[in-house]
This record gives C-alpha cells, sequence and structure tokens, in this order.
C-alpha cells in the first residue's frame, strides 16, 4: 500500500453569482465562474488495513457525522481498508472560499489513489454532488464556468491574476442568505462572453452587505484598488491584479487589523499534478 502524502485542497472564488431562477425543490438555479486558488488547506493520508478513517489535525469544532472529509471518506470506504487524514486549516469557515467541499473533493481524489479504486473522475464527480454543490468543482480541478445548481461544468482558461482576499470578522450563513425574501432570484442568463465583457456581478452582495455591515465594510476597503466583489455568499471579498507585488503592496496598505490572504489564480489545481 502507498505510503502517505499531502496535498493542497485548494480554495475558489465566484468571479460572479447570477442567481436565475428557483426550483420545486427549493435549491437555485446559478451561473457563477469557478476561479480556483493555488492556497489552502493541507490534508495529509496515510493509508491502513484497519477498516476505519480518523481524522486529525486541526479541529474543526463539528460532530463526525456533519464533518465533510469523515463523510466523503465513508462514501469510498472499504471493510479491509483505512486512513489517517490530518488537516491543517487555514480556510476560514463561513468565507465563501469553499473550504469544506474542496476538503470533500480532497478526500475522494485521494483515497480514490491510495485504495486503488480506480473510480473514474466523472463518479467521483457524482459523489461529491452528493455531499455539496460545490463539491464536483473541486473533483474536476479545474477552474471551471458552472450552471444548474453549480454542477454543470465547463473548464474555462483564465488570464492569469492574483487576488487580494479580506476577510471580515463575521460568519455568514449560506442557508439565510438562499432563502431569505429579498434575494434576487431572476437575473436573466448571460454567455460567457459577456462575463469578460464586464457583464456580471454577485446577486447576493447588496443583501449580504446590508445583512453583515463588516462585509460592507470590507468592500469599501477594497474598493480603493479596483472593483472589489464578495465571493459566494460571502463573508470574504476579493479584488484582482496583475501581478503578485501590486496584490502584496495593496495588502501592505489594509489597515493593521484586517485580516487578509494574497493568492494566485490557477486554471488547474495541483492536485492531480501530485496525484499522477
Amino acid at each position: 500500500m502507498s505510503r502517505s502524502f499531502s496535498l493542497l485542497s485548494p480554495a475558489k472564488l465566484n468571479l460572479f453569482l447570477h442567481i436565475t431562477g428557483r426550483r420545486p425543490d427549493g435549491y437555485h438555479e446559478l451561473q457563477t465562474l469557478f476561479q480556483l486558488l493555488d492556497w489552502g488547506d493541507i490534508l495529509t493520508f496515510t493509508p491502513n488495513e484497519s477498516g476505519e478513517v480518523t481524522l486529525g489535525g486541526d479541529d474543526l469544532g463539528i460532530p463526525d457525522h456533519e464533518n465533510l472529509i469523515l463523510r466523503a471518506a465513508s462514501t469510498l470506504r472499504k471493510s479491509t481498508l483505512g486512513a489517517t487524514i490530518s488537516l491543517q486549516k487555514r480556510i476560514p469557515a463561513g468565507a465563501g472560499l469553499g473550504g469544506g467541499s474542496s476538503n470533500a473533493a480532497t478526500t475522494l481524489l485521494a483515497l480514490n489513489h491510495l485504495w486503488r479504486l480506480n473510480l473514474p473522475n466523472e463518479h467521483l464527480q457524482e459523489m461529491g454532488a452528493g455531499l455539496g454543490a460545490d463539491v464536483p468543482v473541486f473533483v474536476g480541478a479545474r477552474t471551471a464556468w458552472a450552471e444548474g445548481v453549480g454542477e454543470i461544468l465547463s473548464p474555462v482558461t483564465l488570464p492569469h491574476r492574483w487576488y487580494l482576499i479580506l476577510v471580515p470578522g463575521c460568519h455568514v450563513s449560506t442557508g439565510q442568505i438562499f432563502s431569505h425574501r429579498q434575494l434576487t432570484r431572476n437575473t436573466k442568463p448571460i454567455k460567457m462572453a459577456a462575463f469578460f465583457e464586464g457583464d456580471s456581478r454577485n446577486d447576493c452582495q447588496q443583501l449580504v452587505s446590508r445583512i453583515y455591515p463588516e462585509v460592507g465594510n470590507a468592500l469599501k476597503l477594497l474598493d480603493k484598488f479596483g472593483e472589489a466583489r464578495l465571493t459566494g455568499t460571502g463573508a470574504c471579498v476579493f479584488v484582482s491584479f496583475d501581478s503578485e507585488p501590486e496584490a502584496r503592496a495593496a495588502q501592505a496598505d489594509l489597515p493593521k487589523s484586517c485580516q487578509s490572504i494574497v493568492a494566485e489564480g490557477v486554471n488547474e489545481s495541483r492536485v492531480m499534478e501530485h496525484l499522477a
């Protein structure tokens, strides 16, 4: 059996988010562009033949039955195979950066490799969709245009950008935002070309900024560097730059009390390269 190894579990940004409708089952139809980042959590996997999967490292403070890493592992587990997983957590919770979904996807990819299950990526994406709407894009490990509830993915190659991400001191409830009566749910679908022409926004941004003043303040802080935007339902906001030095210079200009991240956008996650 293979030795242990560590993988980056990458964060993501939603470069825009349009809510185009609401389905009878309560889920929302949307359009978004997932930008993967070369930054995130670190997951270490050590296989064994115990038949059990255990999780150590940073404590997320949630019960095992809600932990997406353990839930992902349980979907693949075989009776004679097991693993020890260790988590180094860097992606803040409730931030719109996809931390839990990314952890679940990385677990599916890693255990499929470690246990030599040889399940095709498409099958893993289907399994991931049952864990969360954002899991399939992380399993695909590609920056992608998404439609449906986020599961209809088209890989996209984006120009190279660096991002300054501001982490407000609040935790945004995705369920609260998507169930709110004042959320815009009738945005007309756009073509991909329209996004590149600047015709996009985050339909959650105005509502989140009103409910969570910390988010509104963070947007104002970043607006002086460019067009600041909310990622997902937040709480994080971001602005993009052509280069790392520009992003670092802007970060240095923020108040010292601000929690911020500088990260490189990538078209393909390093996880596939490492597994290969």
